[in-house]
């Protein structure tokens, strides 16, 4: 198992973060500018919407947007299943701690968060001090529908990808909860719930401007 240390990992993470703020684009704003905007975090499971729903958010906000599990497929030169094949689940999660810890920058963006990233002990408390967090949520029928036709999915290539999302869920949903402002996505479109996680982030940004 190939599980680098934290420096070697932030190092090619770091530039995992400069790749993928040039892949997405940057902001328009200044330097100065972004350094004034806290990042904003969105996790919740995976197929709730946090890419497609992130990108349209960091582009009204003018905020970059960082995909948590983009940046390690790009740091590792493979695939997150090829990681979890090759390597398991135990060290693609510390990844994602190094990550969420160091390999992205601390204001102006928007990051999307890896569906289990939250769920390790100690991450969940480790992003609410990095900046204001929304948690997309939706039913396992919804996510099912989503992510169905999808093969890069570790997680959900089994016999029945339904039971596992419910089980997964039941097992997720209590951290989830506790993660910050919830925003349900079922039967909604990208546009409206990127303008509903808007208007959670300026007001929470200010809030976390003041602390």
């Amino acid at each position: 198992m190939k599980l680098y240390s934290s420096s070697v990992l932030w190092t090619r993470l770091w530039s995992a973060r400069v790749y993928g703020l040039r892949a997405y684009g940057m902001s328009k704003s200044s330097s100065r500018e972004r350094e004034l905007k806290p990042n904003l975090y969105l996790v919740g499971f995976m197929g709730t919407g946090k890419s497609a729903v992130g990108r349209n958010v960091a582009q009204r906000l003018d905020l970059s947007f960082v995909d948590s599990d983009h940046a390690i497929e790009v740091a590792e030169n493979r695939s997150i299943a090829d990681i979890f094949e090759s390597d398991g689940e135990k060290a693609f999660r510390e990844m994602e701690r190094v990550f969420i810890s160091e390999g992205h920058p601390n204001s102006g963006c928007l990051v999307s968060c890896g569906g289990g990233l939250i769920i390790q002990s100690g991450m969940l408390e480790l992003v609410k001090s990095k900046g204001p967090v929304v948690c997309l949520l939706a039913s396992a029928e919804t996510i099912y529908e989503r992510t169905r036709h999808r093969k890069h999915r570790p997680l959900l290539n089994v016999e029945d990808p339904l039971e596992r999302i419910r089980s997964m869920l039941s097992e997720r949903e209590p951290i989830y909860r506790k993660a910050g402002t919830e925003v349900l996505t079922d039967g909604r479109s990208i546009v409206d719930v990127a303008a509903h996680v808007c208007r959670v982030y300026q007001s929470e940004a200010r809030q976390w401007v003041a602390q």
